[in-house]
């Protein structure tokens, strides 16, 4: 992480008059990293940062805000939006949570032609200066929370197409092409990022179960989750997707990518995957969707997943939930009647 995202975590201490260096050696870490404009925190230093800031403020919003945000927010969070039908529905909810927790920003969740508008907007101002490192690491923080927790209820990366941040652009600003977009601006008056419409309806993937192993490590563990530099399996599944019902074969998905395979399977290995789960995974998912919400034949359902055989796809099924299609199709409509 660029020393940029460092400064602004430990901006709201600082402001309250805590020495940010002081608490970069209680945290363990090399003080003079926030001298060097250049400087860089592993990722895994940064999220220990992160949890010890909380842990020493009882707030997990960094001393930033009019009103701590106490320890357990973001499992509350968490707790409150799993039981979402689809994303479109957490977000709802989690925009009504952050209005009774965190009134100074309000977030707002639109859908129209142009996609899903993500809105952050100040009710009233952080701080005088538009380039205050409190009030551009606000937004910084509350978008990664809100995009990153998107990210694991529906169990894959979701794509910012754009994000415009109301703040001159800072210098740490190449590190958003990482985190956020390759596609930002800055200025105007509120934060907007802008996704595919279609994502909303995303079912949620977790359950409370879920949540426990999630919370570990957290809140800190939600900076290192679906950064844009690791998301080569997204980005996989993404181009299966489209291409089906071919069945496309890594050489063409790194051509695609415009990557050496031997990079493509580096960087599956580093994600912990490999090209085969992923397509596994992909036609998984899309079978158990299409059964469940559709009156589809099953074996219509086989070809445009790619399957040349009926009898494959069966196999295949069975692998993944012990039972064939069919009756597993019939088994959800005795639970709905």
């Amino acid at each position: 992480m660029a020393v940029g995202f460092v400064l602004g975590m430990l901006s709201g201490l600082q402001a309250r008059g805590t020495e940010p260096k002081a608490v970069m050696i209680a945290a363990g870490l090399d003080p003079g990293l926030l001298d060097d404009p250049q400087g860089r925190v592993p990722l895994t230093d940064y999220a220990g940062l992160y949890n010890h800031v909380v842990t020493l403020l009882d707030d997990e919003g960094f001393g930033l805000f009019s009103s701590k945000l106490r320890s357990g927010m973001f499992e509350f969070l968490c707790r409150g939006v799993v039981g979402s039908r689809n994303l479109g529905e957490a977000l709802a909810r989690a925009s009504g949570f952050l209005r009774l927790v965190l009134p100074d920003l309000a977030l707002r969740i639109a859908a129209d032609d142009a996609g899903c508008k993500i809105e952050i907007v100040e009710t009233v101002p952080l701080t005088s200066a538009l380039n205050d490192r409190r009030r551009v690491f606000a937004f910084e923080w509350l978008l990664r929370l809100v995009h990153g927790l998107s990210c694991w209820l529906v169990g894959r990366g979701l794509s910012l197409d754009s994000v415009q941040f109301p703040y001159p652009r800072p210098p740490h600003a190449d590190d958003y092409a990482l985190i956020y977009t390759e596609h930002a601006r800055f200025g105007g008056s509120s934060l907007v990022a802008r996704m595919q419409a279609q994502l909303l309806t995303l079912p949620i993937s977790r359950d409370q179960n879920a949540v426990a192993g999630f919370l570990e490590g957290a809140p800190g563990k939600i900076a290192m989750l679906y950064r844009r530099d690791h998301e080569i399996v997204r980005q996989i599944r993404d181009i299966l997707a489209a291409s089906l019902p071919e069945v496309t074969d890594l050489a063409r998905v790194a051509e695609r990518l415009h990557l050496s395979l031997r990079t493509v399977q580096r960087r599956l290995k580093r994600e912990g995957s490999s090209f085969r789960a992923v397509k596994a995974s992909l036609r998984r998912d899309l079978a158990l969707s299409r059964i469940e919400n559709s009156v589809q034949p099953i074996s219509e359902i086989a070809l445009e997943l790619g399957y040349a055989e009926n009898s494959a796809f069966f196999r295949a099924f069975v692998d993944w939930t012990g039972g064939s299609p069919t009756s597993y199709r019939k088994m959800l409509r005795s639970l709905t009647t």
